[in-house]
């Protein structure tokens, strides 16, 4: 059973019950002293921005979930020809909560002028072997999704590195008040 925007409801007559995430945790969908959740999991499939998603499905693991629920859903997923990751219950999971810092800052040196977009992405194609720069990779899918990943991570860790970028900051508010920027 997969819950996909509507209320959850445990049931231990199913195999797994997987619930979609987006940066939230699981523990925000389910009561987390139910003896019954120990055949569900959450699943976020990685994207980034408004890109088609990735081939990875990032699988979240409650610490009452049984081993029988996450080989099962493995194999559902493998049966698709995905790739998993299982994780912990954690805000962002795994990709977002690693990228994110390395992002921000990208943002961050463009908007302080110390380096520019094609220095940053070319060092980052060319130097690391990556197929796209970080700015590259953000604008392509969205400044204004990004803000909002960025915006969630801060708000659940506090983390400094986390802290939305200006930039995306403007995007975010132009793209919900459909107001552009005063010209001069």
């Amino acid at each position: 059973m997969i819950y996909s925007g509507v209320r959850f409801m445990s049931d231990l007559r199913k195999a797994v019950i997987l619930i979609e995430l987006g940066e939230e945790c699981l523990g925000d969908h389910i009561d987390e002293d139910d003896p019954a959740v120990t055949n569900v999991l959450g699943f976020s499939r990685y994207r980034n921005g408004d890109d088609p998603p990735s081939r990875l499905i990032e699988l979240v693991r409650h610490p009452k979930t049984s081993e029988a629920a996450i080989a099962a859903t493995r194999e559902v997923f493998a049966a698709a020809g995905l790739d998993v990751s299982l994780c912990n219950d954690q805000a962002g999971r795994i990709i977002n909560r690693l990228v994110v810092p390395k992002y921000n800052a990208a943002l961050r040196f463009l908007d302080e002028g110390l380096a520019t977009q094609t220095d940053m992405d070319l060092t980052c194609k060319l130097g690391l072997g990556y197929p796209d720069g970080p700015i590259e990779r953000v604008i392509r899918g969205g400044l204004a999704s990004y803000y909002r990943v960025s915006k969630d991570l801060f708000d659940a860790f506090g983390t400094p590195a986390y802290a939305p970028p200006r930039r995306a900051r403007i995007a975010f508010k132009q793209a919900t008040t459909g107001s552009a920027p005063a010209k001069r």
